[in-house]
């Protein structure tokens, strides 16, 4: 695969995840991110500890189950 090959198709992901993302967003009242991913979201409890004792965490409510934990969350 040569170096124009592979631009192309990453050209293409993108542009394909951009459309996925257009046609889902309005559904969602938040879009959240982390150093990992993005996460769309219409609920989130976010608490913020001392930097220096602990690491920050947050609670996600999963807007397609429900209450509950969202698999795939930051730090998992």
């Amino acid at each position: 695969m040569s170096a124009e090959d592979l631009e192309k198709y990453e050209t293409e992901m993108e542009l394909q995840l951009y459309r996925e993302y257009r046609d889902i967003v309005r559904q969602f009242s938040y879009v959240v991110e982390t150093e990992r991913r993005f996460y769309l979201a219409n609920a989130v409890d976010l608490q913020v500890r001392n930097a220096r004792t602990a690491r920050s965490t947050s609670s996600w409510r999963c807007p397609t189950r429900g209450s509950g934990t969202c698999t795939g969350r930051p730090g998992s």
